[in-house]
């Protein structure tokens, strides 16, 4: 069962949503689109500023390992990001733990202090992106509220999500269910583990405020998510369509796309595959892109940044394999050496 929720519906998920996203869509047209529109330029420059945000990344995550007493080099922190988004192109979700595990394992740590700091940091980037949507769409509510007065029946679908008594009353139940088994089963060996859990990220968070250099940390956590939108940004310069969007309307129609597709992040799937079309798509068409032009910018960004994703892997697990067999070599040495 576990292993069904981790990999399965993660998968089923993103065929599903590239099932409806690509039905009714005019391949030859997107294909065309692409041919006639795109400016490859652009989207190299996006995918240049790509690779930094693994860098910031790492700096930023760095600064929560050195609080931890665990040195880990710039390089391999690096790797450990470049891995973590390979790993979660087959293995949703994946990707994170790997990470620790790699790194606890290199530096010979603590698995669940590493754990608890990449815990921590993401956790803060959801934050962040709840933060970029509530600013997104408090700068474009007026162009909100004119598509959904367009699109009524989308708005009457999306209030009636909202507003479901089944969904309110299967939270509810929820949330009571986890505090009564929390409360009276304290000594279930899950709830030990739950308990555990909670003290590794209000470790990780405790960190995070008590660390040197938290004010940097902060500014890397800006220049990480800065990174992001001026990708997006940069890569909307590649279509005449999406171009227009930014001089019609301004950085706000960027902004709110942005955070359309960071929220689609949330949901399982392998590596965005499926939710960031769909996401990036919809934010097009509140300004007016139609859906094939909306498709083939969407498929175009995302296809050139998997790609990048798969290459950046193949490097990764290289480099650990010729670090693990310097580190072989240079046990053996120590060894030989120490018998004689």
């Amino acid at each position: 069962m576990r292993d069904l929720l981790k990999y399965v519906i993660p998968l089923v998920i993103s065929v599903g949503l590239c099932w409806l996203l690509f039905t009714g869509i005019d391949f030859d047209e997107m294909i065309e689109i692409v041919k006639r529109d795109c400016d490859f330029k652009w989207i190299a420059g996006a995918l240049g500023i790509s690779l930094f945000s693994y860098l910031f990344r790492a700096l930023r995550w760095r600064l929560q390992l050195n609080a931890l007493g665990i040195r880990v080099p710039l390089f391999y922190l690096v790797l450990s990001m470049f891995g973590t988004y390979a790993v979660n192109l087959v293995f949703p979700r994946l990707g994170e733990v790997w990470r620790s595990g790699y790194i606890a394992q290199r530096q010979d740590a603590p698995f669940t202090a590493v754990f608890g700091s990449m815990v921590a940091e993401r956790l803060a980037d959801t934050i962040t992106v709840g933060i970029i949507a509530l600013i997104a769409f408090g700068l474009a509510s007026g162009a909100l509220i004119s598509y959904f007065g367009d699109n009524a029946s989308m708005l009457e679908s999306l209030k009636s999500i909202a507003l479901s008594p089944w969904l309110w009353g299967a939270a509810i139940a929820g949330i009571a269910a986890l505090w009564w088994f929390l409360r009276h089963k304290s000594d279930n060996k899950l709830v030990i583990k739950i308990q555990r859990a909670f003290k590794e990220l209000w470790a990780g968070f405790a960190v995070i405020t008590k660390m040197p250099g938290k004010w940097r940390w902060l500014e890397w956590t800006l220049c990480v998510w800065g990174c992001y939108f001026t990708q997006l940004l940069v890569a909307m310069m590649a279509f005449p369509a999406t171009q227009n969007v930014i001089s019609d309307y301004g950085l706000s129609a960027a902004l709110v796309t942005f955070a359309l597709s960071s929220l689609s992040m949330g949901v399982p799937s392998n590596g965005g595959i499926g939710p960031w079309q769909w996401a990036v798509i919809f934010g097009l068409g509140i300004y007016g892109v139609e859906s094939a032009t909306a498709g083939a910018f969407a498929n175009v960004v995302l296809g050139t940044q998997t790609l990048m994703q798969i290459m950046l892997g193949i490097f990764t697990f290289v480099m650990i394999a010729l670090d693990k067999r310097r580190n072989k070599l240079k046990i053996n040495k120590t060894t030989n050496i120490e018998n004689v």
